[in-house]
């Protein structure tokens, strides 16, 4: 499975009277589908409907839809670095409109900060599933799973090449109940540990498979 990101800049910056203080949200479109996006690919609609009714459901209502500030690098959500938690997910069309409060954090208030003085912020999904090249652009298969609706990026004009390469490059699998990383340590314990008859149909199998997360 892939750690799929995706990055939207068009935000309206909402600021409501909370308890005689200010209370920072961000709102506008977090996901789209049955749409190719600018990292050439296509999420089928009901494939995030289904993905949003879950996050709903386990995140939203329970209150622990986190979202971190930055391109974080694994699925998982690093508690140190939160900055906003995702109050609403909701569908219109093939819009995905999001809203997030900005809380009391260190990211969060960097966040905040920001947002006082007029910066540019956007967000980005990120989540794992797999991905199957047809016509031409890879769509996304139906075991997508949202790990979370949206990060802040301070550089939502940042090089698609960059969330790419960086974050996207790595393979993810779930292991007994945990997401963990495939190094390039697998394929060498599986030549290691193949017998000497099946050395080189090993090698074969191992650099297609290399070849194919390219």
């Amino acid at each position: 499975m892939k750690l799929i990101c995706e990055i939207n800049d068009n935000l309206e910056y909402i600021s409501e009277d909370s308890n005689g203080g200010k209370s920072h949200y961000i709102k506008g479109i977090f996901m789209q589908g049955n749409i190719k996006n600018r990292n050439g690919r296509v999420y089928p609609v009901e494939v995030l409907q289904k993905e949003v009714v879950r996050y709903n459901s386990e995140y939203i209502d329970k209150k622990r839809s986190y979202g971190e500030l930055g391109h974080p690098a694994s699925p998982t959500i690093n508690l140190d670095r939160v900055s906003h938690i995702i109050t609403e997910l909701y569908q219109e069309g093939n819009n995905f409109i999001g809203k997030a409060k900005i809380i009391d954090t260190p990211m969060g208030n960097i966040v905040k900060n920001l947002m006082n003085e007029g910066a540019t912020i956007g967000v980005s999904s990120r989540g794992m599933g797999s991905l199957k090249q047809r016509n031409g652009v890879a769509e996304v298969q139906n075991d997508f799973y949202l790990a979370t609706a949206a990060d802040i990026v301070a550089d939502p004009s940042a090089p698609d090449a960059f969330v790419e390469g960086i974050m996207e490059g790595k393979e993810w699998i779930w292991d007994n109940g945990i997401i963990r990383e495939v190094t390039i340590k697998d394929y060498k314990q599986k030549i290691k540990e193949a017998s000497s008859k099946h050395l080189t149909e090993t090698m074969l199998n191992v650099y297609k498979d290399f070849i194919s997360k390219l």
